[in-house]
């Protein structure tokens, strides 16, 4: 056959010149990753909580569910704004003295479209104690969801934020350009395309926000500031997110050196390193460990269970709001978890560069906020969740909350340890300013357990009923067993206390059909001192009577397993209050042979 040189095959290669080229020799911006602050690090990391903010179990859990757009960012996503938003106020002020015609960039990646709405609610209202960073006209919020709203628009509609090119008439009065719904969506995407452009309709954008990543072809220059609030699965995928930021906005030679000047990108939240791939010993691999296939059985759709997909609980309030703080849970604030100084280091040779420490302090911020600010604002965002079932005036709720966390700020329920914070009037300011959600969330469920009228469930838009029969097909290498009341083909064991309660399931003449709670998103969120979790119960149960049981088994009765126990006590009423899902219990079996002594005690009423 025809022999084929390297080059004749690939003629348009030029050479094999990497990322980590491209940084090392200054053709790109450097990067610059969290390395350490003077917050306890991840447990099973020992790296900065900052270094992957997604996957802080404090974060991961609130970041995915369908919150509404005003609800609380997590301590740690806000707390990483305020130091990554301090540093690129600091490079906005240098960009100005420098006259330049942009401003520089910071760009979110959030992991879904209700985050991304958070995380614009945050600046837009000034969650995020920022002014330069907080002006909504320069903030950039593109997602599908946005381009859709966008372009389902009635026509004509007035561009937001922007101003005719014409001018105006001869009286130099600005003329309101009317666009179509196409216009308007193509707009948005022109704005995308601009950013850090001059003269160009996102010449002004300071921040932008989206979902996932944003496009390859993505060429702006501008960006200083990378936040990411999504999961980050491969290096590849840290790469491409970081590449965003990395485009030069020079190339002049420094005369002096001879060298391109440096330039950086500052990244909180996307593990970004340059590690080499791990090389395994000579020979084949070695072969898997058999797996079995768990999934939905057709042959015993009968035992099929379906159960509502319950988003959030709505309150209808009592008129005068009270509140017994001798009852209440008290708040304790950990300094030691709290972030006030960060150290980013440039990536040089794949690995940081900890001699060229880059240093973030947020001690300004306390006295920024004073005791009051801090009163009126968490009432603010507590007043933000109750406003929408609130049926009287929305004034005298304000005023009832503010007297509310009043009483709460000055009271001993809340502390601040160790007690050197406690005692420092500023450094207790800025921890509760930097843990404002917790806060807010931990008053919150205050006032609503105590001044519920009534429970109403608010369903996922979506998928409004989830069923055995929805679960996919996933494999696993643990212990498990063929099971004859439950949908799915098998029941997977984590215990043996498990193992006993899924015969005494199927054993019991008084159960229909059970499942266990595993891979079906069957969830209850809850919050557990100011920060919202996902509860996930054992097994759901259709008894014969057709009433339905979430049945819980726990050797242990902690503080947080009681939290966790009150709101499915709240799902089980709501659910049933609504009336068009059958009547729900919930149980908790403390030994493995309760279970039996429960299903006999819920047939007897």
């Amino acid at each position: 056959g025809k022999k084929s040189s390297e080059e004749a095959l690939f003629g348009w290669i030029v050479s094999d010149f990497g990322l980590n080229d491209a940084i090392e020799s200054g053709l790109v911006k450097t990067p610059r990753v969290v390395v350490r602050d003077d917050a306890v690090p991840d447990a099973k990391t020992y790296k900065s909580r900052l270094y992957h903010i997604y996957n802080d179990p404090d974060v991961k859990d609130d970041l995915n569910r369908r919150a509404q757009s005003e609800e609380p960012l997590p301590d740690l996503v806000l707390n990483a704004y305020y130091l990554l938003g301090y540093d690129w106020r600091e490079a906005w002020k240098a960009w100005r003295e420098a006259g330049l015609p942009t401003p520089p960039v910071m760009i979110t990646v959030a992991n879904r479209t209700e985050t991304a709405a958070r995380v614009k609610h945050a600046f837009d209202s000034k969650r995020i104690h920022i002014g330069e960073l907080c002006d909504p006209e320069r903030v950039l919020h593109i997602d599908s969801k946005v381009l859709d709203q966008a372009e389902e628009k009635e026509e004509p509609v007035a561009p937001l934020g922007m101003p005719d090119e014409n001018g105006g008439d001869e009286d130099n009065e600005p003329v309101e350009q009317k666009l179509t719904k196409a216009e308007q969506a193509e707009l948005l995407r022109q704005t995308v395309d601009t950013v850090g452009k001059a003269g160009q309709p996102g010449e002004k954008i300071q921040k932008v926000i989206s979902v996932g990543m944003l496009s390859e072809g993505w060429d702006a220059k501008t960006v200083t500031h990378i936040m990411g609030l999504r999961a980050f699965s491969s290096q590849l995928l840290c790469e491409q997110v970081v590449g965003r930021g990395l485009r030069r906005t020079s190339y002049e030679v420094d005369p002096e050196t001879g060298l391109f000047e440096a330039e950086y990108v500052n990244i909180f939240g996307v593990p970004f390193t340059f590690l080499p791939h791990e090389g395994g010993e000579d020979g084949p691999p070695p072969p898997p460990k058999p797996k079995t296939a768990v999934e939905p059985d057709p042959a015993k759709a009968e035992f099929a269970i379906r159960w509502p997909n319950v988003v959030r609980i709505e309150r209808v309030f009592q008129p005068t709001l009270t509140l017994d703080w001798d009852k209440a849970r008290s708040l304790e604030l950990d300094a030691a978890q709290t972030a006030q100084v960060a150290e980013l280091a440039p990536i040089v040779e794949g690995k940081p560069d900890v001699t060229k420490i880059n240093r973030i302090e947020l001690e300004r911020l306390a006295r920024e906020f004073r005791t009051q600010r801090i009163i009126f604002e968490t009432a603010r965002d507590v007043f933000d969740q109750m406003k929408h079932t609130w049926k009287g005036s929305r004034e005298v709720l304000l005023a009832q909350l503010v007297s509310i966390v009043e009483q709460f700020m000055c009271s001993d329920r809340i502390t601040v340890s160790p007690p050197l914070f406690y005692q420092d009037e500023l450094r207790r300011r800025l921890i509760i300013t930097l843990n404002m959600s917790r806060v807010v969330q931990h008053v919150w469920e205050a006032v609503r357990h105590e001044n519920t009228e009534r429970l109403s469930p608010v369903f996922d838009r979506d998928h409004p009923i989830r069923a055995t029969g929805d679960m996919r097909t996933w494999y696993t290498g643990k212990p498990c067993e063929r099971t004859k009341k439950s949908h799915i083909n098998v029941c997977v064991y984590d215990s043996t206390w498990e193992a006993s309660d899924a015969f005494a399931l199927d054993d019991s003449g008084r159960v229909s059909a059970w499942v266990k709670n595993d891979h079906l998103g069957f969830e209850v969120l809850y919050v557990y001192r100011g920060v919202v979790g996902k509860y996930r119960p054992d097994f759901i149960v259709r008894l014969m009577n057709g009433d339905f049981l979430v049945l819980e088994t726990k050797g242990q009765n902690t503080e947080k397993d009681r939290v966790k126990r009150r709101y499915l006590e709240e799902w089980t009423q709501a659910v049933s209050a609504h009336g068009g899902f059958g009547r729900w219990q919930a149980a908790v079996a403390e030994h493995p042979k309760e279970t039996r002594d429960i299903l006999i005690s819920l047939d007897a009423k």
